[in-house]
């Protein structure tokens, strides 16, 4: 089947490479093998006074307008014209909706309100210019559709598409001169001067664009096309299972039960020895509290931070250590008494040490690393630093 395409298209090329062409000269072209040669060979056709002429590049070459002469290409005028066109067109719709047709209060606001319409005058604009500059390029400018230009399937084409650049100079010039146009291109270095003529089908009335067989096609296609998307919207999206895995997957609630797993449970516990990304677990995590080995308190020991270890000291050690470290907490003798923090042990303590109790736990005392966060436990360190020297106050600490 693709062969057969392929081959088709072979055919339809060659008919139209075989194509006799006519008597009547269309242009002459001539190549040049360097940007530099085709910005001065443009220059020189230009200032000779030629107007019907155009060059052809690999490549877009910068300034190549300039030295054809092209001071005030019409691209800017037409999409300018696009864009004033969409502003209206945008405006007078939303005008007409809001206001004359279908008027609604909405928040006591005007029926046409401005900044509202910015939005889509915005949108209605830019769309606009993009369908004028290209319209404007494919019709006005380039004069599409002109699918049967005489210059195509020549050598010239073929050249300046891949590795050459080239000029040509139309027949339709009022200083056209063939023989002129070949001592100029030949003065400018250029090389493969050709005289191109027309086809006999240009020379008719009849453009291919209007040819009953294409006509058919295009009929044709869109048939086709509106079959298969009738087709594939009402039949072929109703029968296929939606793509709702996003909306229909499988999660499980917070507390809720599980039956994948074993003991029924939805929250899991990390599997043991995971490590969150940009974490670094405690280094001393299980040890006895004399391993502790260069570990400081990397919080400064502001008024914040004190102000932050009070709170959360009161919640969570207060409990059982008092409000003033002494020991005697708010549990009545319903558990074991703690040391005071006032004792020589803890006073001769490093602030890793404290810090390291507070983390592991020590005896009966539990673990808060999941409870209170690790810089919430290194200002609960200066606290129980500043409630120790509130009680072993030294002479400098006396106001005089």
């Amino acid at each position: 089947m693709i062969k057969k395409i392929q081959n088709f298209f072979k055919e339809f090329n060659s008919r139209e490479d075989d194509e006799k062409r006519s008597g009547k000269i269309y242009a002459v072209t001539s190549l040049f093998d360097t940007p530099n040669e085709i910005m001065n060979a443009s220059t020189e056709v230009a200032d000779k006074g030629y107007k019907r002429f155009d060059t052809f590049t690999p490549y877009p070459v910068h300034g190549l307008d300039q030295a054809m002469g092209i001071t005030n290409p019409l691209v800017g005028p037409i999409a300018f014209v696009g864009g004033i066109l969409g502003c209206f067109l945008a405006l007078l719709m939303i005008w007409w909706m809001s206001d004359a047709n279908y008027p609604n209060i909405i928040g006591g606001k005007p029926f046409f309100a401005l900044p509202a319409a910015i939005p889509i005058t915005f949108e209605g604009t830019v769309l606009l210019t993009g369908i004028a500059t290209v319209v404007g390029m494919l019709v006005l400018l380039n004069k599409l559709p002109k699918i049967n230009n005489p210059l195509n399937d020549t050598e010239f084409m073929k050249h300046v598409s891949s590795d050459k650049f080239g000029i040509v100079i139309g027949a339709n010039d009022k200083n056209f001169s063939e023989t002129e146009v070949r001592d100029l291109f030949q003065s400018l270095g250029g090389h493969s001067i050709q005289n191109v003529y027309y086809r006999e089908s240009n020379l008719t009335d009849k453009t291919p664009l209007f040819d009953s067989k294409f006509i058919m096609t295009l009929i044709a296609v869109a048939g086709l096309t509106a079959l298969v998307s009738y087709f594939t919207l009402n039949y072929v999206l109703y029968e296929v299972v939606p793509f709702d895995w996003m909306r229909h997957q499988a999660k499980i609630n917070s507390q809720s039960p599980s039956d994948f797993f074993p003991d029924k449970a939805g929250m899991r516990t990390p599997v043991e020895g995971t490590v969150a990304r940009g974490f670094m677990p405690y280094e001393y995590k299980g040890l006895p509290d004399s391993a502790v080995r260069l570990l400081a308190n990397p919080l400064p020991a502001s008024k914040n931070i004190l102000e932050r270890g009070q709170d959360r000291y009161n919640i969570f050690c207060s409990p059982c250590h008092g409000y003033f470290g002494e020991g005697d907490g708010r549990m009545n003798d319903q558990f074991p008494k703690p040391p005071s923090l006032h004792n020589n042990k803890v006073l001769n303590w490093m602030d890793g040490n404290i810090y390291h109790v507070l983390t592991n736990g020590q005896n009966v005392m539990p673990s808060y690393e999941s409870q209170i966060s690790r810089d919430d436990r290194w200002a609960i360190v200066h606290y129980v630093r500043a409630l120790q020297r509130s009680k072993n106050a030294k002479d400098q600490d006396l106001p005089k």
